[in-house]
């Protein structure tokens, strides 16, 4: 749950004390956003947290391109591997 008085900060508050910080992103795994003049302008995470999103997107990628097989398939857009590799030989001069 995002809590307004925690995950926001001002830079120069976390400028004062970013140990007190970076041991809360570790322990909480939330992101902090940083605001200068009241706008938000950074988000800081901890490594590990992060390295989870970016799994998460990843597996988000690979199941889309699943799906979009898939949809391939289904809506008749394919051709037996011999002719798609021709095809792709012919398209970009690949030599046999």
């Amino acid at each position: 749950m995002f809590d307004i008085k925690q995950d926001i900060q001002a830079m120069t508050t976390f400028r004062r004390n970013p140990t007190k910080f970076m041991k809360r992103l570790k322990k909480t795994k939330k992101p902090l956003i940083l605001t200068i003049n009241g706008k938000a302008e950074a988000v800081v995470q901890d490594a590990g947290a992060y390295q989870r999103l970016l799994d998460l997107a990843a597996h988000a990628d690979a199941l889309e391109g699943i799906r979009q097989g898939a949809e391939d398939i289904k809506k008749g857009r394919v051709l037996p591997a011999r002719e798609a590799l021709q095809a792709f030989r012919r398209n970009h001069a690949v030599p046999r």
